[in-house]
């Protein structure tokens, strides 16, 4: 009697096995597929100082691209300007062709365009260059490198990108107020270069 349930519950513990592994390793199978899904983590095999040697990388590329002026402008001021060259560029659609502009070049933002000589806002051209070389992780470029891909873009081909980006009105994505500050600064900056160093405030350079 014992032998016949003993060997009775073997048969329905085999059955009942053969049942639930294939639902046994389902679940296994959709765990993998999660966990590749999945970003690594810092500590998990990420080193933290990657984002901060790529974007030491990425300054001294730009250093190596730009002129003088234009680094100490990025190393000082966090953006750069770079003049407009197109005859019918932003001032085009607003009644004033041929008047000269320019852009403020920002890490991750818009580029915006304005009138040195009134320091009046016109545009915001929204352009992206994601890094598809990253294996993990956001895909944004180091923030150098994004300001040294649309100084290339707008010194190389300016009127491709100007027809391409997403244009919208000044004040979209970056507040009118800032540009206006970053326009103040930008201004004393270069009187304080036109001094020279060593020249007390208020002199100017001899000819």
């Amino acid at each position: 009697m014992a032998l016949a349930l003993g060997a009775t519950a073997i048969c329905i513990l085999v059955l009942l096995w053969e049942v639930v592994l294939p639902k046994l390793e389902e679940r296994l199978e959709r765990r993998k597929a999660c966990r590749a899904r999945v970003p690594v983590q810092p500590g998990e095999g990420y080193d933290p100082g990657r984002e901060r040697r790529a974007e030491q990388r990425a300054r001294t590329l730009l250093r190596s691209c730009v002129n003088d002026e234009e680094w100490a402008m990025y190393r000082d001021l966090g953006f750069l300007r770079v003049w407009g060259g197109m005859g019918d560029g932003p001032e085009r659609d607003r009644g004033t062709q041929g008047a000269p502009y320019a852009y403020l070049i920002y890490p991750h933002k818009p580029i915006v365009a304005y009138v040195p000589q009134t320091r009046r806002l016109l545009s915001e051209y929204c352009v992206e260059f994601p890094d598809e070389t990253r294996p993990y992780g956001s895909a944004r470029l180091p923030d150098s490198d994004d300001v040294l891909a649309k100084w290339m873009a707008l010194t190389g081909d300016e009127r491709r990108i100007i027809e391409t980006a997403n244009l919208h009105l000044p004040g979209r994505q970056v507040d009118p107020r800032q540009v206006r500050r970053d326009l103040w600064r930008l201004g004393r900056w270069e009187q304080e270069r036109l001094r020279g160093p060593g020249r007390p405030s208020g002199s100017v350079p001899t000819p």
